[in-house]
């Protein structure tokens, strides 16, 4: 499967198609104007997507980001984003599609120096925020990209790739994803590519893992890991959310969960942001405020909300289900955007949200990407 580098990304944006809309999205276009403060300490703060990136809903995949784009990315206020760079749930073209996508972000990289970094280090994410650009985090959504071929992870590493997923939703060489029934666990390779990555200085993440995998592959990590889109089984118990057991044992050995921005908030009806909120909250009384943040799982830019789009969207749902890649709670009746925070400034806002709530400004410092930036701190080789 040859992973579009962007819609790959699923989408976050601004409504913008107000008088087809209706009932519950009518509200949230409301809901989301002016009215919804930012934290005021936005503008100070390093400010970390665990996953994302710049782009739009829909465009080429091989196009070059455009200026509205890249003028998003900068209204945004993040200071770092890991971007996915791998292809997904194929042996036969996952590496070849990753390279393809190195190629490409290191080509817009040298072609907007003034707006784009490559981190690989922690000392690049001070960089980006003292610079005024954006750090991209080159990361992977599988392990596919590596076949039976560990020796491969060094070759990334140079290349620049600093975090990498064990599985996407389907069991791969390394382990389960969370839509496998039998929940197996951790293969021995996949133990030797946990041991491999400890070694080269690459943050372990455990998004879309079977239970038992994330489980046994944080008991088997040197290092700190981290979870970087997820939300609360507690909260909804779907595939792609973690129980309380997993959360807690990731904060237990240092690690960081990013809450996302998808269906996946609620197990019907279309997320909100109060949700995101809960499950953000639910994730501090789990893991402790040291432990949590936002990895969106969408784009930077705006999606508009037109009748292009949800047949766009429809037919992705319906070729991931065809692929056997898609996960439960994924439909075409509910977008993979929050539509209240439906803005390039989303973290500014949920900033806002929590400081309504009453969370301190430390706390929130540490949410909006305090967290992960300390544990890239942890983990990435100086």
């Amino acid at each position: 499967m040859n992973v579009d580098r962007r819609n790959f990304l699923v989408s976050t944006g601004a409504i913008a198609a107000a008088p087809m809309l209706g009932g519950w999205m009518q509200s949230a276009l409301a809901a989301a104007g002016d009215g919804l403060a930012q934290w005021p300490n936005y503008g100070a703060a390093t400010v970390v997507d665990a996953l994302g990136g710049p782009g739009q809903y829909g465009a080429d995949p091989a196009a070059p980001l455009t200026a509205t784009m890249l003028d998003d990315a900068r209204k945004s206020g993040l200071t770092a984003v890991n971007v996915t760079i791998s292809g997904v749930g194929s042996y036969s073209h996952d590496y070849d599609t990753t390279v393809a996508n190195i190629a490409y972000w290191n080509g817009q990289i040298a072609d907007h120096p003034d707006r784009l970094l490559l981190v690989r280090n922690a000392s690049d994410i001070a960089l980006a925020k003292s610079s005024n650009r954006l750090g991209l985090i080159y990361g992977f959504q599988d392990t596919t990209p590596l076949f039976e071929d560990i020796d491969r992870i060094a070759e990334f590493v140079d290349f620049g790739v600093r975090i990498i997923q064990l599985t996407y939703n389907i069991r791969n060489l390394v382990g389960d994803g969370c839509m496998e029934p039998g929940d197996a666990g951790l293969s021995r390779f996949g133990a030797k590519v946990v041991e491999q990555l400890n070694d080269q200085h690459v943050l372990v993440d455990l998004s879309h893992s079977g239970r038992r995998t994330a489980l046994e592959a944080i008991a088997a990590s040197k290092a700190p890991v981290a979870i970087t889109h997820t939300g609360c089984a507690a909260l909804a118990k779907l595939p792609r959310n973690k129980t309380d057991t997993e959360l807690k044992a990731l904060a237990d050995k240092g690690g960081v969960a990013g809450i996302y921005l998808m269906p996946f908030l609620r197990e019907r009806g279309q997320p909100m942001a109060t949700d995101v909120v809960g499950h953000i909250e639910h994730a501090i009384k789990v893991c402790g405020e040291d432990h949590v943040g936002i990895g969106s799982d969408g784009t930077i830019s705006p999606t508009p909300f037109t009748d292009e789009f949800r047949k766009t969207f429809a037919a992705e749902v319906a070729r991931r289900k065809a692929m056997g890649i898609g996960a439960a709670g994924e439909s075409p009746d509910v977008y993979t955007f929050v539509p209240d925070l439906n803005r390039a400034d989303r973290f500014a806002v949920i900033g806002g949200l929590l400081k309504h709530r009453g969370h301190s400004d430390e706390r929130i410092g540490k949410i909006l990407g305090g967290n992960f930036a300390r544990l890239f701190g942890d983990v990435l080789r100086a």
